[in-house]
Parts: C-alpha cells; sequence; structure tokens
C-alpha cells in the first residue's frame, strides 16, 4: 500500500511544481507588461484636452428653491455652485496609466482633479436627493438622480434610490431603461447595481 501512496505523492509534488513555475511566469510576464506599459505612459507628451466629456450642472432645471435654507441641501448646493466653477469629467475605472497614455504624462494631475471633482458631484447628488425624498419631495428627488444617472454615477445607491422611487409610482419600464445605463458603466460597482436593477424588473 505504502508504493502506491508514495507514488501518488511524488506525482502530486512534479505537479505542484510545475504549476507554482508556471504561475511565477505568468505573474512575471503581467509584471513586465505592466512597467512596459506604465513606461510608455510615462514618455507620452502632453495632449489636448478639450474633447473630454465635460459636466455642465443645469442649475436652471435642478431643485434649486426647494427648502434652500435646510442645512444639508444648503451644503449641497453651495458645494455644486463650487463645482461648477472648475472643470469636472467622469473618469471612473480609467487607470492613470490609460490616462497618461490617451491624453500625455503631464496631464495626470489636472485629470485626476477633475474626477475627483466628479466623485465629490456624484455624491453630493446622492445626498441632496436623499434629503429631499427623506423631507417629502420625491419628483424633486427623481430630477436630481436623474441628472446624477445621465453623468454615469457609479454611486449604487442612486440608483437604488431612483427606482425604488420609480417602484413607487408604478413606473417599472423607467426602472428597466436603468439596466443599459449600468451596463455601460465603467466601475467595479457596475454588476451589482445590474442585479438590483434586475431583481426590481422580475
Amino acid at each position: 500500500m505504502r508504493f502506491p501512496f508514495f507514488a501518488s505523492f511524488i506525482v502530486f509534488c512534479i505537479w505542484l511544481g510545475y504549476e507554482i513555475h508556471k504561475h511565477r511566469n505568468m505573474d512575471a510576464k503581467i509584471s513586465e507588461e505592466f512597467w512596459a506599459k506604465e513606461a510608455a505612459a510615462n514618455n507620452t507628451r502632453k495632449k489636448s484636452l478639450e474633447n473630454l466629456d465635460y459636466i455642465r450642472i443645469p442649475f436652471d432645471t435642478l431643485p434649486m428653491d426647494i427648502l434652500p435654507e435646510h442645512s444639508v441641501i444648503k451644503d449641497c448646493q453651495e458645494t455644486l455652485k463650487g463645482l461648477s466653477t472648475e472643470p469636472v469629467v467622469n473618469l471612473t475605472g480609467i487607470t492613470n496609466t490609460d490616462l497618461k497614455l490617451q491624453y500625455g504624462a503631464p496631464n495626470i494631475e489636472l485629470l485626476s482633479q477633475y474626477d475627483q471633482r466628479y466623485t465629490l458631484l456624484a455624491r453630493t447628488l446622492q445626498t441632496w436627493a436623499e434629503t429631499l425624498y427623506e423631507e417629502g419631495y420625491p419628483d424633486d428627488a427623481i430630477t436630481i438622480l436623474e441628472f446624477a444617472v445621465k453623468t454615469r454615477t457609479d454611486v449604487s445607491a442612486s440608483y437604488k434610490l431612483l427606482s425604488s422611487i420609480y417602484q413607487d409610482k408604478g413606473q417599472s419600464d423607467k426602472i428597466r431603461a436603468l439596466i443599459p445605463v449600468a451596463e455601460s458603466l465603467n466601475s467595479p460597482l457596475k454588476n451589482s447595481i445590474i442585479r438590483a436593477l434586475q431583481s426590481l424588473c422580475q
């Protein structure tokens, strides 16, 4: 009985050694490709940013006159007014390496600022909409959330709140219309948002 066991153990050790070697080679190749891409990105010259999808905040269509003295809403509106004076771009899911390759290494700091502003925008819109909803203004919350979705936000709570309001209004067709938007997101949260929307359409 010992010999078959010993032979099996030897075969297992050989297989394990092969797998370890294979994965080390794969890891080395991935690392080599990454650093080669990063080197190319760092040597990419500065390019024009005029064709970026800059976000304009439509104050004329947002419910600026609803509870403007509410402390949370007031803070949200002031934040949005501040953001409106600076470039805001949704670059969610795009790595710094890819940004440098596409727009040039010298632009990476600017692009990071644009994206940080977008993150602040998306979170502020969610806070504003949620506050209005809690205060009894679902239609105005919809207006804000629909703008957030138009900017391709990946804030899960925005999709959940918007679809919940749609559901309360019996507008399941509008929930289904959110699914293609979610499918187009370049975000790690994409699949969870899609599943949440699909579950409401069943």
